[in-house]
């Protein structure tokens, strides 16, 4: 994995930017430790960071080629599981290859197909394609939105990069954020629109979308929808397919010419992971697997069951430690550690987000980076095949709103009266805009129909939260993490199959629990849904409390235009009156207080200029 970044203007000379070009690449050295590299010409800029994992030696960016007369440089971040396969089909019309790296198979693709290559991908990505003598830009990002690309277009340039900061780097764009990006902010956040940057005139491409910047015009293109088709496969055969999906998946994951570990909860998803990965190494004779799992200091002790987490990760790893025969590692976080960290992630993620839950992360992905540079996670798997308890309970399932997020009058309770009016009209006219768009089969009952909607919800929202997530906060120590339920063959069986069929046996994740449960524990495979492991120690409380009172107290501070001391303070003294958490199964009032850190962090170590 890698960082991005570059800008094309006809009416400025970049060739004499050189100390600017460089302070926007150095915004990426994060995500990219190993090596930097540039392409720089008077109207064109391509810059990189590389985080080496498949051919550190030949593997260097920006690459280029001649093509039928044309030179074509490109900067990709991101990896491809179907490599071999396409550089057969290249190998088959002519092409030759002096690397072993997927990058070259990926520039040489679009050498021949062009913007169709997009369609023959299956990976995490987002890249860049330069065309010198046509003056023209290609721009793609994968189907699942794994992987991030942001940009910004002004008259006669534009600009793109992995993240936020490497553009307001630039002096191009000013970091505001008008009316628009608050309603997204507080009533909405920490998820956001598709596309929607938060700051004003930044925006990122579409999971699934590419486009083409000549002439001064950007023109975008949606290569990858969600299609509803009949499924065609009965019970047994189902069983087989996702078996087979997901391990091939898996397996595709394992190539790596750097050492690689996995993230190991105890749940149903990471254990299928390990699991794999285990099998697949004692079959071919490979040393055994590396697992990591987070907990929190104290939080034995204080753990509590509820509805969304109905009992703690510590007993399943251990099972699946001992199934697999691996070598794990437990990261034990200090609570005051990720309420430090809370800014950091901020700053990570160029924008306030999933709070401790981004810290934690954070923490854990800097452990893990000691002695590993790629890891496998089960990220998303809840999203795709149904393991939410949204999608159980049918009283929350036909509500006609997002289902993470049901109640705004919480979110309206931390803002004083009066500011930022239309919130609720705001988030409704976001749910409408994304259910209209869900593609139905005439057959669907009215179930699967929700379900659909539903699905489309989740991929759209939830799930790209998460994902930013797991991106940000583990590039920012130079982690590559893969997430193989995210395999678009996954998400298109996944998005087509009937509801019986996925809830199987009447159970979340049915399906994925039949197909891999003579793999695993029985425990393991029986086990209910428990989310990611989260602090329960009354002192991360009162910490985000204290923090929050102190901004609070300081007039200084901006946020304080919009918040109402009143209403924060009431859920800082009776938190157990929340009727529904802010966000997800796990944004209640420790974490609502740590939201309101990091907006207040983002607003004045960004400098964002408030625009209402």
């Amino acid at each position: 994995m890698c960082g991005i970044a570059g800008w094309l203007d006809q009416n400025r000379d970049l060739g004499a930017e050189h100390e600017l070009l460089m302070s926007m690449s150095q915004t990426l050295a994060r995500r990219g430790p190993d090596e930097h590299g540039e392409y720089i010409r008077r109207h064109a800029a391509l810059l990189h960071r590389r985080l080496s994992v498949i051919d550190p030696e030949g593997g260097q960016q920006p690459m280029s080629t001649l093509y039928e007369g044309e030179k074509y440089t490109i900067v990709y971040n991101g990896e491809l599981y179907n490599t071999d396969e396409l550089r057969r089909e290249l190998e088959a019309v002519g092409f030759g290859f002096g690397t072993h790296s997927d990058t070259e198979v990926l520039l040489k693709a679009y050498c021949y197909y062009g913007e169709k290559c997009a369609e023959k991908l299956n990976g995490i990505f987002a890249f860049a394609v330069y065309e010198e003598g046509a003056n023209r830009l290609f721009l793609c990002r994968d189907r699942v939105g794994v992987k991030p690309l942001f940009y910004h277009q002004y008259r006669g340039g534009l600009l793109f990069g992995s993240e936020i900061k490497a553009i307001l780097k630039s002096g191009m764009v000013a970091p505001v954020v008008t009316e628009e990006g608050l309603y997204e902010l507080f009533f909405l956040g920490p998820a956001r629109t598709a596309g929607n940057g938060i700051f004003k005139d930044i925006d990122e491409l579409l999971p699934g979308e590419y486009a083409v910047y000549e002439d001064g015009k950007l023109s975008k293109t949606r290569y990858y929808r969600l299609t509803a088709h009949e499924h065609e496969d009965d019970e047994a055969q189902t069983i087989e397919k996702v078996r087979f999906l997901l391990t091939d998946a898996i397996e595709r994951q394992l190539v790596s010419d750097v050492p690689m570990c996995f993230f190991l909860s105890g749940g149903l998803d990471s254990s299928i992971i390990c699991q794999t990965a285990s099998n697949f190494r004692k079959r071919n004779k490979l040393p055994n697997i590396d697992t990591y799992s987070v907990e929190y200091t104290d939080n034995r002790k204080y753990f509590e069951r509820s509805l969304f987490q109905p009992n703690a990760d510590y007993e399943y790893i251990g099972m699946m430690v001992q199934s697999c025969q691996a070598r794990h590692h437990e990261v034990i976080l200090d609570n005051e550690r990720v309420a430090d960290a809370l800014y950091p992630s901020v700053d990570a993620r160029d924008l306030p987000g999933y709070v401790d839950i981004d810290s934690s992360l954070l923490l854990f992905c800097k452990e893990i980076k000691k002695r590993f540079t790629v890891a496998l996670s089960g990220e998303c798997a809840d999203e795709l095949w149904g393991g939410y308890p949204w999608y159980h309970n049918h009283d929350i399932l036909f509500e006609d709103c997002f289902p993470w997020s049901r109640e705004q009058a919480i979110r309206r309770q931390v803002l004083k009266a009066g500011v930022l009016p239309r919130g609720e009209e705001y988030v409704r006219q976001r749910y409408l805009d994304t259910i209209k768009e869900t593609d139905y089969l005439k057959s669907d009952s009215k179930v699967d129909r929700r379900m659909r909607e539903m699905f489309r919800l989740n991929f759209y929202w939830f799930m790209q939260c998460l994902l930013e997530r797991k991106d940000r906060c583990s590039m920012y120590s130079g982690l590559e993490v893969r997430v193989p339920f995210c395999d678009l063959r996954l998400v298109d069986y996944a998005y087509n199959m009937p509801w019986e069929l996925k809830a199987y046996g009447g159970r979340e994740k049915g399906i994925i629990r039949k197909a891999f449960e003579d793999i695993l524990p029985r425990e393991i495979v029986y086990r209910k849904k428990s989310p990611y492991p989260k602090t329960h120690n009354p002192v991360y409380m009162q910490i985000c409390c204290e923090r929050v009172r102190e901004l609070l107290n300081d007039k200084s501070r901006r946020i304080n235009t919009l918040l109402s001391r009143e209403g924060i303070e009431d859920i800082m003294e009776h938190p157990d009156r929340l009727s529904s958490p802010w966000y997800g199964q796990l944004m209640r009032a420790p974490q609502i207080m740590a939201y309101l850190i990091q907006l207040d962090h983002w607003l004045e170590s960004y400098h964002v200029r408030i625009e209402i």
